[in-house]
């Protein structure tokens, strides 16, 4: 019995050091012959910080931005570097896309030296955005694009497909390659787009057809405003109310008001380290685009017939915020340019 044990411990440390030298093996490879050359239009804060990660991992990176010192530093890296999108585009067997608005991906995909420029042939088999959109914008272009045809077959596509992925995460989040991507499109091109999203983020959800990704977005950042103001507000009132925020914040996080404002965003300065309202709201998230994000949710919600009372709401307070000059800002800003809160006083 205790032979037959042993065989069977041996047994399983060379299956467990076969998969470690396989998964060794693995992450060593080269990427997917259908995913090797991947464009990258949109350099910016986040976008720039994408791109690092995909070299990193080895994919033959060909980029565009208006931005003439981006691509510089890009070209000094040894990355091909074009003056249009069609450009990327023929040098592409993916494209991604990171661009500030609705107007910008239309303008990348449909506009002179667009994407789309060549008729109705493509070289790219899948196009990314991972731009924060409204859903039907994403809609309208999944089902342009279908229309067209691969100039060559990549596998068992003949059609390119596209997926929209927006991100939830902050620019270090970007740095450090930890985003978390919200994908909508075709389930299959999902699945085979994985390695690009592994190595730009952590997390990785499918969440349906055409506009999925976008819509999931939309509501996720609705829920992180509403929230963000809940918490401020009520960190007002207890201090007018003679409660401390610290104090309160203490409560929030032993009970049910607990969220990720509270326990991991606090909005009050000198609460809590490592976070926006840490250095006078410097950093993170802009009230310019969480207004526009707001902006979105609200025509969205119009076109669904959904009541929008807190969207409403939340999208006049920030656009308030941003009127009175705090557009810069963090979003939890709104607790001091809002609410008139006041530091926490942290003794000594």
């Amino acid at each position: 019995m205790a032979i037959c044990r042993l065989r069977s411990l041996l047994s399983l440390a060379k299956c467990n050091s076969q998969t470690f030298q396989l998964r060794s093996f693995s992450s060593s490879q080269a990427p997917p012959h259908h995913l090797q050359n991947v464009g990258f239009i949109g350099l910016g804060n986040m976008g720039s910080r994408m791109a690092n990660n995909l070299m990193k991992a080895g994919f033959r990176l060909t980029v565009h931005d208006l931005n003439s010192d981006v691509l510089n530093k890009f070209s000094q890296m040894g990355v091909s570097t074009k003056e249009t999108p069609y450009e990327v585009s023929e040098a592409s067997d993916v494209v991604i896309t990171m661009l500030p608005s609705s107007a910008h991906v239309i303008d990348v995909y449909t506009g002179p030296n667009g994407l789309l420029h060549g008729g109705k042939l493509l070289r790219p088999w899948l196009l990314i955005d991972a731009s924060t959109i409204d859903p039907q914008t994403s809609r309208n272009l999944s089902a342009t694009i279908s229309n067209y045809i691969l100039k060559e077959k990549k596998g068992d596509w003949e059609i390119p497909v596209k997926l929209d992925a927006p991100v939830s995460g902050s620019v270090i989040a970007a740095e450090a390659g930890t985003l978390t991507f919200m994908v909508g499109g075709s389930e299959e091109a999902y699945l085979a787009a994985k390695p690009l999203f592994s190595s730009m983020g952590k997390s990785t959800i499918y969440c349906g057809g055409a506009g999925s990704g976008s819509a999931a977005k939309i509501c996720n950042n609705l829920a992180l405003a509403v929230s963000m103001l809940g918490i401020s507000e009520a960190l007002a009132l207890g201090q007018s109310l003679g409660v401390s925020p610290s104090t309160l914040t203490k409560v929030f996080n032993c009970s049910s008001a607990r969220c990720w404002s509270s326990d991991a965003y606090n909005p009050v300065p000198g609460l809590m380290e490592g976070v926006p309202s840490s250095r006078d709201y410097n950093g993170g998230f802009a009230s310019k685009l969480m207004a526009k994000d707001l902006n979105l949710a609200v025509e969205s919600a119009e076109l669904a017939g959904c009541k929008y009372p807190l969207t409403s709401e939340a999208q006049k307070i920030y656009t308030e915020l941003c009127n009175g000059g705090h557009e810069a800002k963090d979003f939890s800003c709104a607790f001091r340019h809002y609410y008139s809160g006041t530091d926490e006083i942290v003794d000594h």
